[in-house]
């Protein structure tokens, strides 16, 4: 008998206490009860995960727990992949935020609600993959998004940003919702059914153009809550102003959901698609890949850089779907099962190292109080198993060996490269971009995360917040511990996951079984899992390093000793905190190598002194490198707005025989419409 059952049983049951427990419990002991009933539902969500993705497969109807249509859940591979990642971050940034929530008193992610709606969102990020029909999946889709968007808002009496930031996050998500309910009502109208076995029967008979219309507003849909650019305008600021515990919660699970629809709708329902399906897919995650990493690059706040960081690499996990999506359309289903393993291992991959830097940030808030890498510094004595701990996030993130983000990153350059055997024109023009787009991106990754970590934790304290940090409490250390041996182990030892990964790409519609073959090559997971293991990479660093630290003692040793004495400094004495490199002036000469894309914006004012104009009393200088993909996409849209709703107002002028006639108005015209569709 399958344990997916019990498991999803348990966390449902454990999801339900855990809301009920932070909304009745005191709150001495409310975040301790909570955050272990959170544990249990991403240990049991988890345990599912694992059990599909080693064959086991479930399926049930539920009647009566919807109207008119039921409840219907399925699990395959693919559902276990995602519900054993989201599982495991739950439980980790679970037992982090009992730690975290310790030192906030009965405020932010201490409160009723906020602790009340951190099991449910958990336990809807596990059972949004078990959806089997359109009305659970919406129903499933809506309540993560209410429940996430209650806990972006658990600080909103603490800094008036997050009201703005919970505004923008709750448009963006609605609009994708409305985006997804009518793709998803037509594909069920034209099918005739709605369960996901019905949508994948009646799309043989769907024409062309309702298929393309299916697919486009689905797909809109679901990269809006992934993050990419163009609709990435909520990630930069619901993220960093949510609890920290939170931010590695959508950072590093929900927003895996959307290339978890993508996927499940692209391939799984719809079957494939012609290839400007697959090319759109590929813009969009090329766009948000290099966008991404570049505004990360000049962030200063340490979560928007995480959050910009995001994006980026959600861009090049759909970089791969578009491409195994291309593969598949070119009749070329091995290179197709490779991209989507890549692209599906790097979800696996960015999950683990993403909730570990968001959990090593938010203990440095905790500590200090600030976001700005300018005023940090210092924090590696202060906090070194902490400094530690992010830096083993930050090397998966980098994408070098023996980083965990390498493997991933590796396979799907390796797939564009392989890629270019495909004949046509298309492929090649489109995958020497994305091999250039993949490079770049990980350059820049090196350089951001260079940054956050040698200009946050290294040199001197620039505040006095650094100056007085302190490090985490054991639970918070151990939340993030666990985080980074799962970093470890999926570093070390990539193949472990190369059946499961196998099994989710075919229950994708994709068969990665069969090598690559071609002039000679053979490609397979589990091969490339054994020979390019950064297991072997770190023994060939650790000898190297080790060779190179004998040469340099047997020089030292050779070298003649100097008397230790004072030398004439210039007149300039010792170096200070201000004479350090931050995190902008880190950053500027990137700034000046992209500045027709990042368009920044520099204002000096100088005040003279009041008796003459010609004496200088003050120079400021301010250096801004605004979202221009905002400023010129979204201002103008959000200003036709206010003008438009300032227009409106004089419609009500106050009278009552006004407001009746335009309930009039109002009737006589949907008559009319229902008149005319009879």
């Amino acid at each position: 008998m399958s344990s997916i059952p019990a498991a999803l049983a348990t966390a449902t049951g454990l999801g339900v206490a855990g809301g009920a427990a932070g909304l009745v419990l005191p709150q001495r002991v409310r975040g301790g009860v909570t955050g272990m009933l959170t544990a249990g539902v991403g240990v049991a969500g988890g345990t599912a995960g694992v059990a599909a993705l080693g064959g086991s497969r479930w399926s049930a109807e539920v009647s009566g727990l919807l109207p008119l249509a039921g409840a219907h859940f399925e699990v395959d591979a693919l559902s276990g992949l995602f519900m054993a990642v989201a599982g495991a971050v739950v439980a980790a940034v679970a037992v982090y935020g009992i730690g975290y929530v310790a030192g906030h008193g009965p405020h932010g992610l201490g409160s009723r609600g906020a602790q009340a709606a951190l099991p449910l969102f958990a336990l809807t990020l596990l059972m949004v993959p078990t959806a089997a029909s359109v009305s659970t999946f919406l129903l499933l889709w809506e309540l993560m998004a209410l429940t996430s968007l209650l806990l972006v808002l658990a600080e909103h009496r603490a800094r008036p940003a997050v009201r703005e930031a919970a505004l923008w996050y709750a448009v963006m998500t609605h609009l994708g919702l409305v985006l997804l309910l009518a793709g998803l009502s037509v594909y069920a109208a034209e099918a005739g059914g709605e369960t996901f076995a019905a949508l994948r029967t009646g799309t043989a008979g769907m024409s062309p153009t309702v298929r393309g219309l299916v697919f486009v507003l689905t797909a809109v849909a679901f990269t809006s809550k992934a993050g990419l650019v163009p609709l990435h305008a909520w990630l930069p600021r619901a993220h960093p102003e949510a609890p920290s515990a939170v931010s590695a919660l959508m950072s590093a699970a929900m927003v895996n959901l959307g290339v978890y629809g993508l996927v499940r709708v692209g391939f799984g329902l719809l079957g494939g698609g012609p290839a400007w399906w697959w090319l759109l897919v590929m813009a969009m995650g090329g766009l948000s890949a290099v966008y991404g990493i570049l505004q990360a690059a000049m962030a200063s706040d340490l979560k928007q850089l995480l959050a910009y960081s995001t994006s980026e690499n959600m861009g090049l996990v759909v970089l791969g779907v578009g491409a195994a999506g291309l593969f598949a359309h070119a009749g070329n289903d091995a290179l197709a099962g490779l991209a989507l393993a890549a692209a599906l291992l790097h979800v696996v991959n960015h999950a683990a190292f993403k909730a570990l830097l968001f959990t090593a940030a938010g203990s440095v808030l905790r500590a200090t109080g600030v976001r700005n890498l300018d005023l940090l510094g210092g924090l590696r004595a202060r906090m070194p198993v902490t400094a530690g701990l992010f830096a083993v996030g930050a090397l998966g993130a980098v994408a070098l060996p023996p980083g965990n983000g390498f493997i991933s990153e590796w396979l799907l350059l390796q797939s564009m490269i392989h890629g270019l055997a495909v004949p046509g024109v298309t492929t090649a023009i489109v995958l020497p971009l994305a091999v250039a787009v993949i490079a770049l991106s990980a350059g820049l990754a090196a350089a951001v995360f260079v940054k956050a970590l040698g200009v946050g934790f290294f040199a001197r304290p620039r505040g006095e917040q650094a100056a007085a940090a302190e490090e985490s409490p054991l639970l918070m250390l151990a939340g993030m511990g666990l985080l980074a041996a799962l970093c470890a182990a999926l570093a070390l030892v990539p193949g472990l996951l190369a059946d499961g990964l196998d099994r989710a790409v075919e229950a994708a519609g994709h068969t990665g079984t069969r090598p690559v073959t071609g002039g000679g090559l053979r490609v397979r997971l589990e091969e490339v899992s054994a020979v390019l293991s950064p297991l072997w990479i770190l023994a060939a660093l650790v000898v190297a390093l080790g060779a190179v630290m004998a040469t340099v003692s047997w020089a030292a040793r050779r070298r003649q000793r100097r008397t230790q004495a004072r030398l004439w400094d210039c007149g300039g004495g010792a170096p200070t905190p201000r004479m350090a490199y931050t995190a902008t002036s880190f950053a500027e000469p990137l700034q000046r190598v992209f500045d027709d894309v990042l368009a920044p914006e520099q204002d000096v004012d100088v005040t003279p002194v009041r008796e003459s104009a010609y004496l200088v009393e003050r120079v400021a200088f301010r250096n801004r490198v605004p979202d221009r993909i905002e400023h010129r996409l979204y201002r103008p849209v959000l200003d036709l707005l206010a003008a438009a709703g300032q227009s409106a107002r004089r419609l009500a002028g106050g009278s009552v025989h006004v407001y009746l006639g335009y309930g009039f108005f109002g009737l006589v015209t949907l008559l009319v419409v229902l008149v005319v569709g009879w």
